[in-house]
């Protein structure tokens, strides 16, 4: 069963942070938030590639599955 068919939950964690109200973050709060977020969007965009990686080495062994 391929992961990418199935809906994604709601509520995840990146809807809830798009929904957090950012007034009572200070200055520096905010760029404590934003070097977080930026480490989270490079870790997610590594297992992206590895998993594309391993994808198409699956297929370059067994095949496309169409």
């Amino acid at each position: 069963m391929e992961d990418d068919d199935r809906p994604r939950p709601r509520g995840d964690a990146a809807s809830k942070l798009a929904a957090e109200d950012l007034g009572p973050y200070s200055q520096d709060e905010l760029e404590q938030r934003i070097a977080l977020l930026e480490a989270e969007i490079a870790r997610v965009e590594k297992h992206r590639l590895s998993a594309a990686a391993h994808r198409d080495a699956a297929e370059a062994l067994f095949g496309r599955k169409d």
